[in-house]
């Protein structure tokens, strides 16, 4: 009757079993499985009594014991049991055979030798502490008792055998007794005869490293080709398989051999996996190179190693550890192995938090790397939690910042909300083409907005831009002018016919002599377009509607992010750094050599106008030749921020050396521009530098004024007694 009321332990049991993909595993099936109420991955090994014999239910029993209580980073991670008369359970992290792993790799053309060393240096360090820590034996060293997680790691298992090498008070029966295809395993020398007690294990592990390298073991006497082992581990491995017991090295030492420099188990890979064992009792400082060498060698690990095991160092890094920006790189470098749905839970809520950073290294690097993360932004949280902060960059007093802000609405504005598009980012960029001092800064905005004006509100749009490009068109920057002709070309649809006619065919028109000869050509490219279509109504005004079905169209939303290929291809990007470094804050380009200035037909002809073309400066020549580069979508162009010349946002703004990050980029800006200024404008055509030349005509000034005084003196003689001096 009792038993009626009894339960079954196993329904009560948290975790399902998944019935496919099962595997064999010594005496052990092992299987998927999910925790019933988190849906957690796990795997579990079960044993049925009913299906063994009384040998393998004891050596169930055992290693049910022993992968319970032994807890070790290489070792299999016990997560929960069940033991009942009827049956075995044990739960661990998720894990695959390596046979099944490694075939699975051999399709994929096969592990990599990074990978394997850093596989066998877990299996041996799980072993030495089995040996040298625990005083145990594992007596079932192989294929079958190593496993792989899904960060590609090594894991030990296959306890079934472990015997204490001090003397158990019961024993269990070999593997070969339970398998007897396992015999081909075991040492030449019998049991005892000479040698440590771990000489068995360490035989066994040579033959673990030849079943990688080479496939499964046909006999022992193969042990002695050496098939595809590396050059590296075959002295080492020589030793692990020799005749002679007393000279097999202790798995410790065995790991010493194989990492000294050029040795197996000495590379990128091995040495990264062991600082993020240890990272935690590492100094900052130790901390920061070691995320700055990572992006380089991220191309060179597994895959899964890098989204479950660098992926969440970087994360904690990040959110505990103070890492800083450091951490951007290497984090964009993994994201690229995540799924849509991956990226959304791990590294968006990292992003958002990062942008409200005040570190500037952060924040440069956010908006420099924005293109990488963009489409995984949802447009509440660009307007709620990012563009407030992004912003702030416009008034920044780093230029470099102020220009990668400006850069980033390309691809913010498709997800801006209607205030923060249309009212908040057109106030910015107001204010930094009429103040900011840069001006490469004042045309990069002015390009911007251009690319930017089919997201604009319909009802603002033709207002804002016609206002924004007059401006342009006024700035001392020729490039600025430039910016501002072909922005008006650029967007020409959303421009009624009538203040085409009234107010920007009349702007146009006062570029047509414009100092600079790429203003003006480009003005007269852009008068011809406005005329023809201004003809073309006037001769059919039917087409009217036509015409200016743009207008009113209502602005775009989403769509894919805009690049600074088009119009201005490196109006942003290499054009802006080059010429910041090379204009000092506030000073414009004169006209360009060999491009004559027009004047009007009177009036008066500054005198100074023919030196300054002939004291032209080569920099500004080589800055015109980039501009009219950038307004042309050639490959060179886009090609040319690539190009051997640092951007401006490349330099440290992060107070290194004591000095601010303002102070040190201004300092290099000017001290450029002066270099720049001495070596071009240093010497006039008569051969003196200009100060030399100035202070020759004071001298010659104060000397022709000296002459007459003299003359004067000379004129009226010797002063009287009591007359009065007129000079």
């Amino acid at each position: 009757m009792w038993s009626f009321f009894a339960r079954d332990p196993i329904k009560d049991f948290n975790y399902e079993i998944l019935p496919e993909n099962q595997e064999k595993s010594g005496i052990w099936t092992l299987s998927r499985g999910k925790r019933k109420t988190t849906g957690e991955p796990v795997s579990v090994f079960m044993y049925e009594v009913s299906q063994g014999t009384e040998e393998q239910t004891q050596l169930a029993k055992a290693a049910f014991k022993r992968t319970k209580t032994l807890r070790h980073p290489n070792i299999l991670s016990y997560v929960d049991g069940l033991e009942t008369e009827k049956s075995l359970y044990i739960v661990t992290e998720p894990v695959t055979t390596l046979a099944a792993h490694l075939k699975l790799q051999a399709e994929k053309g096969g592990a990599s030798d990074l990978e394997v060393s850093w596989g066998l240096h877990q299996i041996v360090k799980a072993l030495s502490f089995l040996v040298n820590d625990c005083h145990l034996n594992h007596n079932n060293l192989g294929m079958w008792a190593v496993f792989v997680d899904r960060a590609g790691e090594w894991k030990l298992g296959g306890l079934d055998h472990v015997t204490s090498d001090q003397g158990d008070s019961t024993s269990l029966p070999p593997p070969k007794v339970i398998s007897p295809d396992l015999e081909r395993y075991d040492p030449p020398e019998s049991p005892g005869n000479g040698g440590d007690k771990w000489t068995g294990d360490v035989w066994r592990l040579g033959c673990l490293i030849w079943e990688v390298f080479n496939g499964s073991l046909p006999r022992a006497s193969s042990l002695r080709s050496l098939g595809k082992i590396p050059k590296q581990l075959v002295p080492h491995y020589c030793e692990l398989v020799g005749a002679n017991p007393k000279i097999r090295p202790n798995p410790a030492r065995f790991l010493l051999n194989c990492r000294p420099p050029g040795g197996f188990m000495n590379n990128s890979f091995v040495e990264s996996c062991l600082f993020l064992e240890e990272i935690q009792i590492k100094e900052p400082a130790e901390k920061q190179q070691f995320f700055q060498d990572l992006s380089e060698n991220l191309d060179s690990f597994p895959e899964v190693f890098c989204k479950h095991k660098v992926l969440p160092q970087l994360l904690t890094a990040f959110e505990f550890g103070n890492a800083g920006a450091v951490v951007l790189t290497p984090l964009f470098k993994v994201g690229k192995y995540l799924s849509a749905e991956e990226y959304q839970q791990k590294i968006i809520p990292v992003i958002v938090k990062m942008f409200s950073s005040t570190d500037r290294a952060m924040r440069i690097r956010l908006l420099q790397q924005m293109e990488q993360f963009i489409q995984y932004l949802n447009e509440a949280a660009v307007n709620s939690q990012i563009f407030p902060h992004v912003v702030h960059g416009f008034t920044d007093t780093n230029p470099a910042i102020r220009e990668q802000t400006v850069k980033s609405m390309l691809l913010l504005a498709p997800k801006l909300n209607e205030t923060n598009l249309n009212q908040e980012l057109m106030r910015h960029f107001a204010r930094l083409q009429a103040r900011d001092d840069q001006g490469p800064i004042r045309c990069n905005t002015t390009v911007c907005l251009g690319k930017i004006a089919p997201y604009l509100n319909a009802g603002l749009r033709q207002r804002v831009l016609i206002s924004a490009f007059s401006r342009a068109t006024k700035d001392p920057f020729p490039a600025s002018r430039a910016a501002g002709v072909l922005g008006f070309a650029a967007t020409h649809q959303y421009y009624s016919v009538a203040e085409s006619a009234n107010r920007i065919l009349p702007t146009l028109c006062t570029l047509t002599v414009d100092p600079d000869k790429n203003v003006r050509d480009q003005a007269f490219k852009a008068i011809k377009s406005f005329l023809s279509k201004l003809e073309t109504v006037s001769e059919d005004p039917s087409k009217l509607a036509e015409i200016e079905k743009d207008v009113t169209a209502s602005a775009q939303t989403g769509g894919s992010a805009a690049t600074w290929a088009g119009w201005a291809v490196t109006g942003v990007s290499s054009l802006t750094s080059k010429l910041i470094r090379n204009a000092p804050a506030g000073s414009e380009t004169p006209p360009a050599e060999n491009s004559p200035v027009p004047q009007p037909a009177a009036g008066p002809v500054p005198t100074n106008t023919a030196s300054k073309g002939v004291q032209q400066d080569r920099s500004y020549v080589s800055c015109q030749r980039l501009l009219a580069e950038s307004f042309t979508p050639t490959p060179r162009s886009i090609a040319s921020t690539e190009e051997g010349v640092r951007l401006a946002s490349d330099y440290k703004w992060d107070g290194a050396e004591g000095k601010s990050a303002t102070s040190d980029l201004f300092i290099l800006v000017f001290r450029k521009y002066r270099k720049c200024i001495s070596n071009n404008h240093a010497f006039t055509p008569s051969g003196l530098s200009k100060a030399e030349l100035a202070k020759k005509k004071r001298e010659e000034r104060r000397k022709e004024l000296e002459a007459k005084r003299a003359e004067r003196k000379a004129a009226k003689g010797p002063l009287k007694l009591g007359a009065r001096k007129l000079d």
